[in-house]
């Protein structure tokens, strides 16, 4: 077997593992790794190991860090979406996680895998490399049929739904760079003031539209952009919530965050895409809001986990108490 980095991966070999594997996801294409590698504040490596010309496993890892004293504490690897692999040849994933350790030690204070699909078979394996296992939860809808689509959601996000409906909230795509702006605008605003969490720069959402990596579904009242929804794609398999936000204190009446959920599930629907993945309901046995807003649209609730390794404990205890000091200072 071949350990192979970056451009020494050939790119018809990457393309058919991700068309013919049923863990890829849209992070682990050729378009997301050159898509990480040209925003500010990231960069990406891809890793795969071959063996006779076919890929047997990969991994497209992301390095990311803030700005000014944040960077110091918050140097950090994430693995969106999991790793691809053969389960026919579990040695490759083994060569993978010693390629992936070896590199991101040097880099980053931690690693962290955030699945997207069943690793139970590679949990022991995964921590044997160091990582441990975090029971995290998601949601997945079918999308296949719209009426039942519908009725699997609450009643009460039903009435919300048809109420926003009766008062003319519609939805389309950007129609361009400005309205990309204007939804940069309010995810901003709900990162600063309510969830205080790292956000990538206004050059991450630019490019996501300028390569075409996805959609950006925008719900709208009397010509004024409300709320909306960023959305990878993966060909006609799932379509992925990775951004969401809504005016929802000045339009309570208008549900904009649900619309905005509600117009990507239609979205994936009326395009032939049989699943709608939201991205993540939080730690099991941990409450968590966003779970509750996520729940009433009828998804199954799955947990599929995460995997954490720690390389630098000390600085990564160091930086999870000033981040938190951080946190209730407003910085």
């Amino acid at each position: 077997m071949k350990l192979l980095k970056d451009s020494e991966i050939p790119l018809p070999q990457w393309e058919a593992l991700i068309r013919n594997n049923n863990r890829s996801t849209p992070f682990q294409t050729p378009g997301y790794f050159n898509f990480f590698n040209s925003v500010s504040g990231m960069a990406a490596r891809a890793f795969a190991v071959t063996d006779n010309e076919a890929i047997r496993s990969l991994a497209v890892v992301t390095y990311q860090e803030e700005k000014g004293l944040k960077g110091y504490f918050s140097r950090r690897c994430i693995i969106y979406g999991g790793i691809v692999y053969d389960e026919d040849v579990p040695h490759a994933a083994d060569i993978l996680l010693e390629a992936i350790r070896e590199d991101t030690d040097r880099k980053c204070i931690y690693t962290e895998v955030r699945n997207l699909s069943d690793y139970g078979l590679l949990r022991r394996l995964f921590e044997e490399h160091g990582y441990e296992y975090i029971p995290y939860l998601n949601f997945r809808i079918d999308t296949s049929d719209s009426e039942e689509m519908f009725g699997r959601i609450s009643s009460s996000r039903q009435r919300q739904i048809r109420k926003a409906l009766r008062s003319s909230v519609t939805c389309s795509e950007a129609s361009g760079i400005e309205e990309v702006l204007q939804f940069y605008a309010m995810v901003r605003r709900l990162y600063r003031e309510k969830l205080h969490k790292p956000l990538p720069g206004e050059d991450f959402f630019i490019e996501f539209y300028r390569r075409k990596l996805g959609i950006y579904l925008l719900v709208r009242h009397d010509g004024k952009i409300i709320g909306g929804i960023m959305c990878p794609v993966l060909d006609s398999r799932a379509l992925f919530e990775y951004y969401i936000c809504g005016m929802d204190e000045s339009f309570p009446e208008l549900y904009p965050s649900v619309m905005a959920t509600w117009y990507a599930m239609k979205y994936a629907c009326d395009n032939g895409i049989g699943v709608f993945d939201m991205m993540g309901a939080g730690k099991a046995g941990e409450h968590y809001g966003v779970r509750d807003f996520k729940a009433r649209f009828g998804g199954g609730m799955i947990e599929y986990g995460r995997f954490l390794r720690i390389s630098r404990p000390a600085l990564y205890r160091l930086g999870r108490t000033g981040l938190i000091l951080m946190k209730k200072a407003g910085l």
